[in-house]
């Protein structure tokens, strides 16, 4: 610290020299020293330092008074806070100065102290009492009027200091309006420019009351249409409203009313500069208030489309001239340039940008009138696709791109399928455009503009995306216009990966037929991009050679084209860059896989090329940096249909592959896996036996439990090996086994590994000569049960008797020899009174699994056995025997289903078992097999729909489900007789069982369920609180699984489900305990099944939703009990996301639930798990106020910032806020919350 003093003291001496170059280098490295974290003042250098540098802010030369400036913004995180105000005091001052230079050089310096400042947001007070010191400097210097420059400089500060700062700066607001309202009619342009910025970051910020006065004033100074006309007055009355819809439309919302007419009359005014001014306030009102600006739609898209238009310099080609253009030589159409049309006096440009971007908001905010757009906005879009301005083609481009992915159909199956008519019939229309797309964009294409070009690709991308197999047979024009841009060599090479990119996208959407004709045409450039020295380009070619190969010639079907005279050129570029060893990695990688794909689709006809391919894939699986590469390349070929021969490289292969499975890197151990499997199977007995023996000894130490799904490819690969070269298992059969029997004890097991570790052992006793006995393998299997202390030990979890008995039954299935013998010695077991537990629970389990392939022979016996199970003490047995007597019964009906419905009449008591084990016969049966009983079983289980169990009724809603879908059009509609005239238990029981018919994968059931959901949900309107909770459960099952379901019906259903989210006094009562009276609310779970429905549908039906009316409940969430709070929590997190303007425009509401939530205290003497509760909600609460600190806006909200303060000046919510900021600044964010 010592030498770092003397060497600043030294260098503010060397500052005082005469030599400028001396105080120039001083200055410099001090600037470096500043910039140190290391660096640390005592107060007399800080003072020194401080007044030394704002000297040589006056100083004469200009070269040291910018770089004094320029340490100003290290310096003020490393001097106290007084230090910074005298900086600050002493820029202000300069401000005012007579001499320009150092009044620019002051505006410098505070803009510079500003931009260094810590932000509220760190908890510091430094940028607020700095901010407040200057303020009033500020807004004397703007009122003055003395000094334009002055003026504005100070405008510009202030602007920024309200952008960063605005909130802390509320006691000046009203000042600061007062002083800034003025300059919006100054004489000078610039003084008004910068006031409307002003204006806008200050309306972000400032109170209700001092926004309403500003939005009065704005409205009041506008003329009325019939008032005598001021341009320049209105153009900045109206860029100050556009100003302030930017950065505070959200509050606008209430004045558009009186607003929009107003802006709408003044865009018929022949200015062109207030009409751009009128339609991006348009563009602004529209992205921040669409709901407000719903009934001004019409006329704002009527608008946009006239000035979008709108070139009175210019007159533009007829249709008619313009197909001939068309047919002519394209060397013509090269020719044409832009340049001949520019006119510096010309601003019509920007009105017909404004307009492009206006509907692109209009676009973007209104989804719900996507077809009125197809019909009046997709071809006035279209059609001026000619525009000659660059700028303005660009944003027709983007608002017609907008208009495509607003058409895109959601991404996956499920939602696909799911999607409405209204969906289809939007792309319908855009299939209609298709045509004259590709007719506006033909010339495009070959233009001399690179920007221009750059548009069409990105707009055909899109389109390709939205369109699959749409543009096939536009394909002339497009190879024209790709092979244009891939031979064009003068421009950057930007345009060429762009058209690279484009080609790889549309060779995954078009039909590989469509490529057929264009080939000879398309490869030449192609490959010369593949020898490109730029690395960049080379790359983007070599991944759409490797698409090509694979979308010509496909593995899944014959050949439709002969490759033979493409497939030399393309094995020459690719083996070029292959043998190349000066590459960038991102080419070598490309080329391997590129190389793997030409050898995996046409290694038949590769010819002499093959055998150097093959060993170049070796040769780079020796190389560190690229054997991931390789590996996926060797297993592509290795699983060709084409059987390529690979015994050139296998011996020295396997022992390479072996080796990375002891690397320490996953991502090359689970590639090296697939690969051996694919060697396995493709290669077989072709495998060298000492390389196999090499790779097979190190995957004991793969099968574990600390990754399972490396321990799943493993026993994948053993079970290949079982069958390809079973007598290479010998020797690893042990050690392998030891390890694979020591993960089916993990209660975690994976359903893939388990199904993995059936196939091995399967493999194990399915040769002849068998690898492992099937009594040994059996007996090793059940080992641990059957070790087991007579229920004496601590036990193995559930889970793991239900793994070893699928293991056992997947042997038997093996060995169906076995399987009389197996079932015999298991019935033993189950009934024998000196078995333990562990063995009865394995045993009836295994017989669930084993017993429908046993044979009629021990059937008797079974049920009686079964059926004594049912009444063990143990009730782990007693499932068991359940679960088992449902299995098994499922594979003999005939025998079993009238036993199990007799005892169901006979056994009252066992209702519960006997129903699960009905369930399990249902589930398992085949549906014809159950139609002869269908009616006994039916009446049966209604009879018990009344039983005062829950479980019992949950378990018979089950049953009813499985059994509707036996034959659902006979069995569903009865359902409606049920629900009109069953009694409450019954219709909840019913409606129960509808929810368990939806499933989240396509089912043959859908249709005829969508035609009754509508009656089901009448439901909601059920006088009973438990039908009504149950037709909630089945409404969010159908939103989360399938919301077309009952996406139709939103309209219809929302009132009623808004209606169960509010707290009902009738429902609420008190009970007395002892000299206590505690409350209860009746209604709390129907309320929260409520607020389940609602998250669920912003998931899947956030499109069909009034997002304000929605809000409106959330807040009432916010009030209501723990369990509803912590989800409306969530569901306020999610909607920060979803739809922030919405959000943001009410935020000032959000925020004192959410302050409560924070700022409340458990009564002294709760209990600990009050003390949790309120800890977990306070933790909720502060997720969602950090979630809403991602909509840009909000910080800017008074009392957002004011609630932060609170927060900060707490040290117990500051740690927590802190804590929570953290986290979520690391994990990903959560999309979803699984509810039902």
């Amino acid at each position: 610290m010592c030498t770092a003093a003397f060497h600043i003291s030294s260098l503010l001496e060397k500052m005082t020299s005469s030599d400028k170059d001396f105080r120039f280098m001083a200055t410099s490295d001090l600037m470096s020293e500043l910039q140190k974290d290391s660096i640390q003042l005592d107060e007399d250098s800080e003072r020194k330092v401080v007044r030394m540098l704002l000297r040589l802010l006056e100083d004469k030369n200009g070269e040291v008074q910018n770089l004094a400036v320029k340490c100003l913004g290290p310096l003020v995180g490393k001097v106290k806070e007084y230090q910074v105000e005298t900086i600050v005091d002493a820029l202000c001052a300069n401000m005012r100065s007579d001499k320009e230079q150092l009044r620019d050089i002051a505006g410098i310096g505070l803009k510079t102290v500003l931009s260094e400042l810590p932000t509220a947001a760190t908890g510091s007070s430094l940028a607020t009492n700095v901010c407040r010191k200057i303020t009033g400097q500020l807004t004397s210097a703007i009122a003055q009027q003395e000094d334009v420059a002055v003026q504005l400089e100070a405008l510009d500060i202030l602007s920024d200091m309200l952008s960063r700062l605005g909130a802390p700066l509320g006691a000046f607001h009203a000042s600061l309006l007062h002083c800034l309202l003025p300059q919006l009619s100054s004489p000078r342009l610039a003084v008004r420019k910068r006031a409307v910025g002003a204006l806008g970051h200050l309306a972000a910020t400032c109170s209700t009351d001092l926004f309403v006065e500003l939005a009065d004033h704005l409205l009041d100074q506008l003329p009325g249409p019939r008032a005598p006309a001021n341009p320049a007055a209105i153009r900045t009355l109206i860029q100050c409203l556009g100003s302030v819809g930017r950065q505070a439309g959200h509050r606008l919302g209430a004045h558009l009313a009186r607003l929009v007419p107003l802006v709408e009359e003044f865009c018929n005014l022949d200015d062109d500069e207030l009409r751009e001014s009128c339609l991006q306030a348009f563009e602004a009102f529209l992205r921040k208030c669409p709901k407000e600006m719903g009934p001004h739609v019409p006329n704002v898209t009527s608008l946009c489309l006239q000035y979008i238009k709108h070139d009175p310099n210019y007159n533009y080609d007829s249709d008619g001239d313009e197909e001939q253009m068309e047919t002519e030589d394209s060397e013509f159409s090269e020719q044409e340039s832009e340049d001949e049309y520019s006119d510096d006096d010309d601003m019509s440009w920007k009105v017909r940008r404004a307009a492009a971007k206006c509907l692109a908001a209009l676009i973007s905010s209104r989804p719900d009138l996507l077809p009125d757009f197809h019909c009046t906005l997709a071809p006035a879009l279209i059609c001026r696709f000619k525009e000659r301005e660059e700028n303005v083609k660009a944003d027709v481009f983007g608002a017609y791109i907008v208009l495509l992915r607003q058409t895109r159909p959601p991404r996956g199956w499920l939602l696909a399928a799911e999607e409405p008519t209204q969906t289809h019939s939007n792309l319908h229309m855009l299939r209609g455009q298709v045509p004259l797309v590709i007719k506006a964009l033909q010339r495009q294409l070959k233009d001399r503009s690179v920007r221009a070009r750059q548009g069409c690709f990105s707009l055909l991308t899109e389109l390709a995306g939205v369109l699959p197999g749409s543009l096939a047979e536009h394909m002339p024009v497009l190879v024209a216009g790709i092979v244009f841009s891939l031979a064009d060599r003068s421009s950057s090479s930007t345009i060429r990966m762009d058209a690279l990119a484009f080609l790889q996208g549309l060779l995954g959407t078009e039909p590989a037929e469509a490529f057929h004709p264009h080939l000879p045409t398309l490869l030449p450039p192609v490959m010369a991009c593949v020898a490109d020295p730029f690395y960049k380009i080379a790359a983007e070619a070599l991944l759409v050679l490797q698409e090509l190969v694979r979308a010509l010639w496909p593995l899944d079907r014959p050949r439709t084209l002969d490759p033979e005279p493409y497939v030399g050129e393309m094995s020459a570029a690719t083996l070029a860059r292959l043998r190349a060893t000066d590459l960038d990695q991102e080419v070598k990688e490309r080329a391997i896989s590129c190389m793997g794909h030409l050898v995996g689709h046409l290694g038949d006809r590769l010819g002499d090329d093959l055998e150097p391919s093959l060993v170049l894939l070796l040769d780079r699986l020796r190389n560190e940096i690229t054997r991931l590469s390789a590996v996926k390349a060797l297993t592509l070929v290795a699983m060709s249909p084409l059987q390529i021969d690979l015994r050139p490289i296998l011996a020295e292969a396997l022992p390479i592959l072996a080796s990375f499975l002891r690397k320490n890197q996953r991502a090359l151990r689970l590639a090296t896996l697939a690969a051996l499997d694919a060697l396995a199977r493709s290669q077989g007995l072709s495998l060298p036996p000492p390389a196999v023996r090499a790779v097979l000894a190190e995957l004991p130490a793969l099968v574990s439990e600390s990754d399972m799904h490396v321990a799943q490819l493993a026993v994948d690969f053993l079970a290949t090996m079982a069958h390809a070269q079973p007598a290479a298992l010998a020797e690893v059969s042990g050690p392998v086994l030891s390890e694979l029997l020591r993960l089916l004890r993990s209660p975690l097991l994976p359903a893939g590994v388990l199904a993995a570790a059936e196939g091995f052992l399967q493999a194990l006793v399915g040769p002849r000569p068998p690898c492992v006995d099937y009594a040994k393998l059996i007996g090793l299997l059940t080992a641990p049960v059957y070790d087991q202390a007579a229920d004496g030990g601590p036990g193995l979890h559930k889970q793991v008797f239900h793994s070893l008995a699928r293991c056992v039954a997947a042997l038997t299935a093996a060995c169906p020899q076995e399987a009389a013998g197996t079932a015999n010695r298991l019935v033993c077991d189950a009934r024998s009174p000196n078995s333990s537990t562990g063995v009865k629970i394995l045993a009836f389990l295994s017989l669930a699994e084993v017993g429908q392939v046993a044979g009629p022979g021990s059937q008797r016996e079974l049920k009686a056995v079964l059926l004594e199970a049912l009444g063990s003490p143990s009730e782990d047995v007693r499932a068991a025997a359940s679960y088992a007597l449902g299995r098994v019964g499922a594979g003999n009906l005939p025998d079993f289903l009238p036993f199990l419905l007799g005892q169901m009449e006979a056994e009252p008591r066992r209702q519960y078992l006997l129903l699960h084990s009905l369930r399990e016969a249902l589930g398992a049966a085949q549906p014809d097999s159950l139609k002869p009983y269908t009616e006994d079983i039916w009446a049966l289980l209604f009879q018990r729909c009344e039983g005062a169990e829950e479980g019992t009724r949950g378990v018979v809603a089950e049953c009813i489900g499985k059994l509707v879908l036996v034959n659902p059009p006979f069995l569903l509609p009865r359902f409606r007789k049920q629900l009109a005239a069953g009694r409450p238990h019954t219709r909840s029981t019913v409606i129960t069982a509808v929810k368990l018919l939806v499933s989240d994968q396509p089912h043959p059931i859908d249709p005829l369920l969508k035609s009754f959901v509508g009656e089901f949900m009448e439901s909601l309107q059920d006088p009973d609180l438990n039908v009504r909770r149950a037709t909630l459960a089945f409404f969010n099952s159908a939103v989360h699984n399938k919301p077309s379901l009952v996406r139709d019906l939103l309209d219809d259903i929302l009132p009623f489900l808004y209606q169960e989210t509010k707290i009902r006094r009738d429902l609420i009562r008190e009970v007395e305990m002892g000299p206590f009276k505690h409350t209860v609310d009746d209604g709390l779970d129907v309320r929260k099944a409520a607020f389940e429905c609602m998250y669920s549908l912003l998931e899947s039906c956030l499109g069909q939703l009034d997002i304000c009316e929605f809000l409106n409940h959330v807040e009432d969430g916010l009030k209501d009990h723990y369990d509803i709070r912590m989800l409306t929590f969530i569901m306020l997190a999610r909607l920060a996301t979803l739809c922030p303007m919405p959000v943001l425009q009410r935020v000032d509401r959000l925020i004192e639930p959410l302050r409560a939530t924070c700022t409340a205290k458990v009564k002294a003497g709760s209990v600990k798990q009050e003390f949790e509760k309120q800890d977990e909600l306070k933790r909720s609460a502060m997720r969602a106020v950090a979630a809403l600190l991602t909509i840009p806006e909000v910080g800017k909200s008074p009392i957002m910032a004011d609630f932060l303060s609170q927060i900060r000046s707490n040290p117990e919510l500051a740690a927590l806020f802190e804590s929570i900021q953290k986290d979520s600044a690391l994990a990903p964010s959560t999309d979803s919350m699984e509810l039902s």
